[in-house]
């Protein structure tokens, strides 16, 4: 695990502690279980497959560790009205305040402005997190393999199941890749960037394909940056995209989506 990564958990686990002092995990949950707008995460991106066309899971991310600030004028309403109108299939809100300069509220004002469904991103480890998840909103969490434990993996999938969300279970290996096949999730990411180095190479998808089951659908991670990108992915049989960076350093990040995928 690189250092990076490991203080990262380690400012998570102290959020998680002082969330829990300030309010209860079952006060929390009740507010979650009382929300019934779960929109299907998932079933979007089928739905944009289905109709011929990549699903592109659109991140709003105001910065991050290894390329700083990526967007001065952030708003993130606008910007999850403008991937809507471009196209996209899903939206990813960074939720990590010390790290990505992201926030709850950019979920939340992300998902009052469009019908999009919404990906909670951030590095989760506890339930309070996945609780939380769906109280802002979030019709999807993110699961790291590197982060968790297989059983820690299971047991925060299964809650959030129990809320009505989806899962984005994210490994880089083959190794990882193993332990993420004893999911249930059907949404299986591969994240280009390794974690450890913070290098991107599109191979780390390629190498994976042929030990992944039919059921699973890809979602590839990070290093989209321009057409032939796109192109090399779809030639290996994969549909499903997140990016983040290269749209948000576009004046119209919506224009820019429907340009990469066009």
């Amino acid at each position: 695990m690189s250092d990076i990564l490991q203080r990262i958990l380690a400012v998570k686990a102290e959020e998680v502690t002082r969330a829990r002092q300030l309010r209860s995990e079952s006060d929390l949950r009740r507010e979650a279980e009382a929300r019934r707008d779960v929109r299907g995460f998932a079933k979007a991106i089928e739905a944009k497959i289905a109709g011929g066309s990549a699903a592109v899971i659109a991140e709003i991310k105001r910065a991050s560790p290894s390329k700083g600030l990526l967007r001065e004028r952030f708003v993130p309403s606008e910007i999850a009205a403008s991937y809507a109108k471009g196209g996209a299939a899903c939206l990813s809100v960074l939720t990590d305040v010390q790290f990505f300069q992201g926030a709850a509220d950019f979920l939340r004002q992300a998902r009052a402005a469009c019908s999009l469904p919404v990906l909670r991103k951030d590095f989760i480890i506890d339930s309070y997190q996945v609780i939380e998840a769906r109280s802002m909103g979030a019709d999807c969490i993110l699961l790291i393999v590197s982060a968790l434990s297989p059983s820690a993996l299971r047991d925060l999938e299964a809650l959030a199941m129990e809320l009505g969300m989806d899962v984005l279970v994210e490994v880089h290996d083959a190794a990882e890749l193993d332990i993420a096949l004893t999911m249930k999730t059907p949404l299986l990411g591969i994240n280009n960037r390794n974690l450890r180095t913070f290098e991107v190479s599109l191979q780390a998808t390629v190498d994976l394909l042929g030990s992944i089951p039919a059921d699973k659908r890809v979602v590839t991670e990070s290093g989209i940056l321009k057409r032939e990108d796109v192109q090399f992915m779809r030639s290996h049989g994969v549909e499903a995209f997140l990016v983040g960076e290269a749209f948000m350093r576009a004046d119209e990040p919506g224009t820019a989506l429907s340009e990469l995928f066009a």
